[in-house]
Formats: C-alpha cells, structure tokens, sequence
C-alpha cells in the first residue's frame, strides 16, 4: 500500500512538473538555417532564415530535430547543431533603450518592433542589450525570447 501511494505521488509530480514547465527558447546559430516538413535530413526544406541569433521558441523534440515556432508563429524541424542556448530577445512594440535599468534614466534610442537584440545580461525586470552601435538597458516586458 505505502508503495502503491508512493508510486502515485512520483507519477504526479513528475506528471505537473512537466506541464507547467517553462518555455524553451533558443537562438540560431548561423546566418543560414533550413527549416524542414519533417524530423529528418531527407525532409524537404520549408523554409531558410537568414538572421544569425534569431530567438525562437522549442515546442517539440525528436532525435537530433526541435520543432520550433518564431514569433510571426512560422514552425518546423531544425537540426540541434544549428541551435544554441538563447543569447537574444525581440521587443514585441517599440522600445526605449535607456543608460541604466530604470524608466528615469537617460534613453539613449528608439528600438523598433522586430529587431533582434543581443542579451547580455538581465536582472529583475530589465535586460542589457546591444544593438548596432548602442548598448543599454529595455525593460522585459512585451518582448519574444525570454521565459522570464
């Protein structure tokens, strides 16, 4: 009986841990990414990116392929040595880059909607990122590429 309960307590913490985990995402590694129909390398080509460190999101795995969905919600197979742990983020709306990470900081530019940033670091609600030539800080919200 004590071994009947245990193994229904596991199942079920394994069982919620798994549902409520948070998404996955990841960044391209290479300028030049296949998207494929299919989990495999004889899949047909969907479509290719063309934007280094692009931040995607992981919806599903199979061997060495993940299944991924970018943020204009377009999905497909990409083999793992393409990927790499995520490194960058896309504002969702038009964003401040400001001096330090606060609203009364000096702003120093205007990062439109779509544009990938380079994450450098993030603490609490705000990230450090690079663009171009500028380096800030942009509040986490409304942004693609950060479970935070």
């Amino acid at each position: 009986m004590i071994f009947k309960n245990f193994i229904i307590i596991l199942f079920s913490i394994f069982f919620f841990s798994t549902a409520i985990a948070k998404d996955l995402f990841l960044s391209l590694k290479k300028n030049k990414v296949n998207v494929r129909y299919g989990p495999n390398l004889n899949s047909p080509i969907k479509y290719i990116y063309k934007k280094i460190h692009l931040p995607i999101k992981q919806i599903d795995k199979k061997e060495n392929f993940r299944r991924v969905i970018d943020f204009k919600n377009n999905s497909g197979w990409i083999h793992i040595s393409q990927l790499k742990k995520v490194n960058s983020l896309i504002p969702l709306n038009d964003k401040i880059i400001f001096k330090k990470p606060s609203k009364f900081s000096k702003p120093l530019a205007t990062v439109k909607r779509g544009r990938v940033l380079i994450v450098q670091k993030c603490i609490n609600n705000w990230c450090k990122i690079k663009s171009g030539g500028f380096r800030g800080w942009i509040s986490n919200t409304h942004i693609w590429g950060r479970s935070e």
